[in-house]
């Protein structure tokens, strides 16, 4: 018997295993194959391989049953998920119902997930912004938080290197607080966008500049993205159906598909990770508890380097599961932070308007994208009553008007000749949340899941500085929104709860001190030091950029890291 044991664990040992397919795990996975390394993939959800299994991708709006609305038995049963902008006829099948996997509000938190092989990478916003020293020095500079134990120089060269894969439009603006990247051409502004860039210019003498965003999506594609099987973006704006095309990044259409072709890769789902396994003789993680999301039998695997990727909050809990006489309250918790100091990004308001010029103008098609306002507030220096600042999305368009009265051909033609009206304008805010301790998640005493896994309690809150913010927000577009000779403009606060932004981070933070931190410089745990985590949950703070390229270049710098160090047998 002792040689069968021996036999079953030679068969479930890697190199390395990677928890989590989504946009960090699909790079993670992408890099430790291409280094040579046997990587075994962990996916809690189902398998969904890159344009088969996109159902509603081709699907005309005639062709949905409810023309794409949700229906209100769907609503009623899904009061969190249906909140999501996302989330309709369309994708629903990518995203996790409020049933499937449940968890404790101790305050009111908005969980959007996506349970299968990709993840989220099928249906993010694909805003894809570097982070500067601005945001990297911040906690230092302000002191909030801990000081990050990198900066914008420790990550530049691996922004450079997953962006030439991945695909990102946007042009070279030049703004310290928004470093330029390796840039496909950008998308096209219409001339209202054009005109609020151009007055802001002029009214803030730039320091308040507006910019076209920058964006995974290939709008000239270059040898890299063809070897990779992608196209060029149709501009059909449904991406959160999957793109066929290959046309915006993710780990369905990108990294996985070349982790596959090195032959190195071994793609488990329906694999819910339950913990990872501690030896207290070795001093370091062997391998992962897995439950059959099917069966609900636990198998184990085994390698020697193990990269948690599962998105912030499961991996969080992954890690406050994993627990020894060594570490009772969670894997590396040390420092007893492990759970704390959660941030996100608070999406709350919106300024919109009217314009009455360029009426000799339209647009024509769509785009995937638009101008974006890089933050302007507590730069460079400390100027407001609240800490750190927000950026800002901005769009325009016409109205367009159809005449429902009449019967019969009438009414036909007035539906089928639209009208247009005077010109819209639109923002939403993007703040930064400070991560304090109040801010936490942990594991609930007594609620399980369907697998035996104690729920996730979460308790995370706005505080007086996001108040604050959303005020000013309020405040300064409506002053520029003014200055551009925009009308009827009406403020909103709508008070969404936390969560609903799908930017969680923090909880396994990095740092330079392993009493206040869980990872160090390499997003490597300080006292594990073959576990690497290089998902949102290692986030110090959240900047007012999107996070998901920090995660992919994170994600590509931590393996380079990891695989030397097993070269030198130091893992």
């Amino acid at each position: 018997m002792s040689y069968l044991n021996i036999d079953a664990q030679a068969a479930n040992t890697y190199d390395a295993i990677v928890v989590g397919s989504g946009i960090s795990g699909g790079w993670a996975a992408k890099e430790l194959t291409g280094k040579g390394l046997r990587t075994l993939v962990l996916e809690r959800g189902r398998d969904v391989q890159h344009v088969t299994d996109y159902p509603t991708t081709m699907m005309n709006p005639w062709e949905f049953e409810h023309r794409g609305q949700l229906p209100r038995e769907i609503k009623e049963q899904n009061p969190i998920i249906s909140k999501c902008y996302a989330f309709y006829e369309g994708s629903t099948h990518f995203f996790v119902k409020d049933a499937e996997h449940p968890y404790v509000q101790e305050k009111p938190f908005d969980w959007i997930r996506g349970y299968q092989v990709g993840g989220k990478s099928l249906m993010w916003a694909r805003q894809t912004q570097r982070w500067s020293d601005f945001d990297f020095q911040g906690p230092a500079r302000d002191g909030f938080a801990v000081d990050w134990p990198i900066r914008y120089a420790d990550l530049a060269p691996w922004y450079t290197y997953v962006e030439k894969f991945a695909g990102i439009t946007g042009n070279k603006d030049g703004l310290p607080q928004l470093p330029d990247g390796e840039f496909l051409p950008p998308h096209e502004w219409n001339c209202v966008e054009k005109h609020f860039s151009e007055q802001m210019a002029k009214r803030y003498q730039n320091s308040r500049p507006v910019i076209m965003g920058r964006a995974a999506h290939i709008t000239q594609p270059k040898p890299i993205h063809l070897q990779q099987g992608r196209a060029q973006c149709q501009h059909r704006t449904i991406c959160e159906r999957g793109c066929p095309f290959g046309g915006y990044f993710s780990s369905n259409s990108s990294t996985l598909p070349w982790a596959a072709k090195t032959g190195k890769m071994t793609l488990r789902p329906h694999s819910v990770v339950h913990s990872i396994i501690y030896d207290e003789k070795k001093g370091k993680a062997t391998g992962v508890r897995v439950i059959d999301a099917n069966t609900k039998q636990m198998t184990e695997f085994y390698a020697r380097v193990i990269f948690i990727n599962a998105a912030a909050l499961n991996t969080n809990l992954i890690l406050l599961n994993s627990t020894s006489a060594r570490f009772p309250n969670g894997l590396g918790n040390d420092s007893g932070v492990l759970g704390k100091y959660v941030a996100f990004h608070n999406y709350r308001a919106g300024v919109s308007g009217e314009y009455d010029g360029f009426l000799e103008s339209t647009t024509d098609g769509r785009r995937p994208n638009s101008p974006y306002i890089p933050r302007f507030r507590n730069v460079m220096k400390q100027e407001t009553d609240f800490l750190r600042g927000y950026a800002a999305g901005f769009s325009a368009g016409r109205i367009s008007r159809t005449n429902q009265d009449g019967l019969g051909a009438d009414l036909k033609s007035g539906l089928l000749n639209p009208t247009l009206g005077g010109w819209y304008v639109g923002s939403h805010m993007m703040g930064e949340t400070i991560p304090k301790e109040s801010n936490y998640v942990a594991l609930d005493s007594a609620q399980k899941d369907p697998f035996g896994i104690p729920q996730l309690k979460i308790s995370v809150a706005y505080d007086d500085n996001d108040e604050k913010m959303v005020k000013d927000y309020l405040e300064q577009m409506t002053e520029m929104f003014t200055a551009a000779g925009f009308t009827n403009i009406r403020t909103r606060d709508d008070k969404r709860n936390p969560g609903l932004d799908i930017h969680e981070m923090g909880g396994a933070r990095m740092g330079k001190d392993p009493k206040t931190s869980i990872l160090n410089k390499w997003n490597q745990m300080h006292a594990v030091k073959n576990v690497f985590v290089t998902d949102g949950a290692s986030m110090t703070s959240t900047s007012t950029q999107n996070p998901s390229l920090t995660y992919m270049a994170m994600s590509a710098r931590s393996v380079d890291y990891a695989v030397k160090e097993m070269k030198r047998q130091t893992l």
